[in-house]
Parts: structure tokens; sequence; C-alpha cells
């Protein structure tokens, strides 16, 4: 399991950094465990004789890091369960209960109501051709899916969709900007020459827009522009993280700016994620419950019908 395979990690690591090697140099054998980032602030942390400093910044980043992720899988965990769970009461529904018991009541000839017609009509439509109709949907999921990991053009089209979209587009923004700042933060704090830095925390932007927007800046930043004029000019990033990282330029305290600016933008994107689960859980449990009422209403109107008519 985990624990063998960290053990052995740090057996080799402790074995390569008693050989000579540096402590960066022999985690970087296992990317899997310790990112290009990581690595970069380790080395920066030897070079500059504050291992222990840099090592205390790293962890906390992690932890806040992990912390924002957390929180936010949170917050989509139980809308997303309660989705799936009405999709298949849902179809359960349709597809077993509505025609068992709306057989009765067609095979003696009743006068169903519009509503019971209705939803027979849905649940044959269902048993005809919901199981083509789930195929179909995971058929285009999983093409769209493979295309945007094999086509650069099609995964930068999707990410620049995604950051147009309405409510989730600034999300988005947020969240790799808080990202890209925490990481800029760190390696610059650590000692990294800014060029370095930025090219490491750019190769850590999820989104492939957001990444190239901070590459592009990087160019320009090495050719003698300001790092915040740079990153405006990509028309891309939240405006509170340029008016952060001016600041941080024009005091000489950048790490700090950007610091802070990180935190503000991860507090704005958990506040947005909580925000949203409260949000939607109601209207989801609301949804379900309609839809289902409707469903109990179509089997129970012929039922109260045939009452009145032996009435």
């Amino acid at each position: 399991g985990g624990k063998p395979r960290q053990r052995n990690i740090l057996t080799i690591v402790h074995s390569e950094v008693k050989a000579g090697a540096a402590l960066s140099v022999a985690l970087a054998q296992f990317p899997r465990e310790f990112s290009t980032v990581e690595c970069a602030v380790i080395a920066a942390g030897e070079q500059t004789g504050q291992l222990a400093e840099v090592m205390n910044r790293l962890a906390d980043d992690l932890e806040t890091s992990h912390a924002l992720r957390t929180k936010i899988l949170g917050a989509a965990l139980y809308p997303a369960i309660v989705s799936f769970v009405a999709l298949l009461i849902t179809a359960f529904l349709l597809g077993s209960v509505v025609p068992q018991v709306t057989e009765v009541f067609t095979s003696n000839r009743y006068a169903l109501p519009p509503l019971t017609l209705l939803v027979v009509a849905l649940s044959d439509w269902f048993s005809a051709w919901g199981l083509a109709l789930m195929a179909l949907i995971c058929g285009v999921v999983l093409f769209c899916y493979l295309l945007i990991g094999a086509v650069p053009a099609a995964r930068m089209a999707w990410d620049r969709t995604w950051l147009r979209a309405p409510l989730f587009g600034n999300f988005i923004r947020s969240y790799n900007a808080a990202r890209f700042a925490a990481t800029l933060a760190l390696l610059v704090s650590a000692g990294v020459p800014i060029i370095k830095a930025l090219q490491t925390a750019s190769a850590t932007v999820g989104n492939t827009a957001l990444r190239k927007g901070a590459m592009d800046a990087t160019i320009s930043v090495s050719e003698g522009a300001p790092l915040a004029l740079a990153l405006e000019s990509a028309n891309l990033f939240p405006r509170l993280l340029i008016i952060f990282i001016r600041l941080g330029e024009k005091t000489g305290n950048l790490p700090m700016m950007l610091g802070r600016a990180s935190s503000q933008l991860g507090g704005s994107v958990q506040r947005r994620a909580l925000v949203w689960a409260t949000v939607l859980e109601p209207l989801l449990i609301v949804l379900m419950g309609g839809v289902v009422m409707v469903i109990v209403l179509a089997v129970l109107l012929p039922i109260i019908q045939l009452n009145q008519w032996v009435r």
C-alpha cells in the first residue's frame, strides 16, 4: 500500500543525501510525490542556506492548498449525490413502477387523465430509448474527454469556454489565480529568480488558457516589462491579483503582496463554493420532490377517478 512505498522513498532519499546528493535532487526522482514547485523551492532553500525556513513555508502552503481543495470538493459533493439519487429514483419510477400500475387501467380501457397519459408516454419513451440515450451520452462524454486530452487546441478551446461561462468563469479564474499567486510567492520568497519562478508557477496553472497567459507574461517580464502590466495585458487574470502585484512591485515587497492576493482570492473561492452549495441543496431537494410528486400523482389520479366512477 501507500506506507511501504513512502517508507521505500524515504529510505532512498536518505541514502542519496547521505551519499552527498542535494535533497532537492533526491526528491526530484519521485515526481509523483514531489512536484516541480516543491523541488524548486527546496533547491532555492539549499542555495540560500534557509532550508528550514523554506520547508516551513512549503508545509504551510501545502496545508492551505489542501484545505482549499477539500472545502471546494466538500461543497460540491452533496449536490452531486442528490442529483445522482434523483436521476436513479426518476429512472426507477418511469421504467418500472409507472408501467406496472398503468397497465391495469389501460387493459380495462379506462380513459386516463392527461397527466397520467403524459407520464405514461415518457415512461414508454424511456423504456424504449433510455439505455440507448445513456449509452450515447456516455459515448459523447468519453469522446470529448479523449479529444480534449489528446488535442491541445481542443483543450485550449474547452478551457477558454469555461473562462467565459457565467458564474463558473470567475470562480475558475479566482481559483487558478490563487494557486498561481501562492506558488509564485513561495518561490520568490525562497530566493528563486523571478523569471524561473514565473516559469515554474505558470506550469502549475490547471487552466491551459490561463497558463498560456502566464507564460506570455513571463516572456514580457524577461524583456523588461513589469509583472503587473504583463499579466494585465493577458486580460485573463482577476483584477485583484493585478492590483496586489502592482503594489508589491512599487513597495519592493512582492512575495507578501502575492501571499495576500492568494489569501483573498482563495477566501473568495471558498465563499462562492459554500454559497452555491447552500443554494443548490434545497433547490435540488425541491426539484426531486416535485418530479416524484408528479409521477405519484399520475399514478394516483386514475385510482381516484376509478373510485368516483364506482360511487
